[in-house]
């Protein structure tokens, strides 16, 4: 088998995983909703994408608005290809002489409508250049201070590193040194897992990004559950707009993956899905 067809084969595996994750994760949030009433439901409202070339692909976007659970939440999906601007290529692994690229990923990030149930986010990629590597992460932004949801959420990231022999602590660490606001001098949440460039072993990576997929299912299920009975005020609300403010200047100044969607030709409004229906400063 040539290398070219090799890369061909891992492109339509991915892909097809993070068609079959985009899937399970909204209905497992459908299910959610209906912890508040199985009658009032939002829907998912789907939307698709191409790029200007439509031989460079596009994405499918899924987003929910003003739910029982949920004030909002996106799982956005895409497979794109192309060329990276000149000024773009030195900053992405293999892209320097050519620019040529694939990427696939999915990216889910949802802003709860109970102060008390943290802000979850949650990504995972494979790019292709003259290499190839996977790359992703999750993390969870509360407003309020939960140790014991803190130290079980750390636990369960823990478990699925070992199960896949991945350094858990490099990952975590890389994810307090990644999601920190350094105008502010502090950090986005509580952390989780952050890894990029993932390359040494395929097959191996590949079963670690479909772990972490049902794991972040699995573990936002666990959180919603136990919180979203928890009774909250307009006083708990306005501190959770007001970390929000926090979760979009993150998002605008420093996230790749703004970044990479903004130089790569994605959505706009995908790429800005990440962004909560409402937030205040101070």
């Amino acid at each position: 088998m040539t290398k070219e067809i090799e890369i061909e084969i891992k492109k339509q595996l991915v892909d097809s995983w993070f068609k079959f994750l985009q899937n399970e994760i909204c209905q497992q949030f459908l299910e959610l909703e209906k912890l508040k009433s199985k009658k009032n439901i939002s829907s998912f409202q789907k939307k698709k994408w191409k790029k200007k070339n439509i031989n460079e692909g596009g994405g499918v976007s899924y987003i929910l608005k003003n739910g029982n659970i949920f004030d909002k939440v996106g799982v956005n999906r895409s497979t794109v290809s192309g060329k990276f601007k000149k000024e773009f290529r030195s900053k992405i692994m293999g892209a320097e002489k050519n620019g040529k690229y694939w990427a696939s990923g999915i990216s889910v990030v949802a802003h709860m409508k109970n102060p008390k149930i943290p802000a979850i986010h949650f990504n995972t990629r494979f790019i292709v250049t003259s290499k190839n590597w996977f790359g992703g992460g999750v993390d969870v932004t509360p407003t309020f201070k939960d140790k014991v949801e803190k130290n079980k959420f750390h636990k369960k990231l823990l478990d699925i590193c070992k199960m896949n022999n991945k350094n858990y602590l490099k990952y975590k660490k890389w994810c307090d040194s990644y999601f920190y606001l350094p105008h502010r001098n502090e950090s986005r949440g509580i952390g989780g897992l952050f890894f990029d460039y993932e390359d040494k072993n395929w097959i191996e990576n590949f079963k670690f990004i479909r772990d972490l997929g049902i794991g972040f299912i699995d573990l936002t299920k666990d959180i919603i559950i136990k919180k979203n009975k928890i009774k909250w005020n307009s006083k708990d609300k306005e501190k959770q707009l007001l970390k929000r403010g926090r979760y979009v200047e993150f998002n605008l100044l420093y996230d790749r993956g703004t970044k990479f969607g903004l130089n790569s030709g994605g959505n706009i409004e995908s790429i800005f899905m990440s962004l909560p229906p409402e937030a205040k400063w101070r």
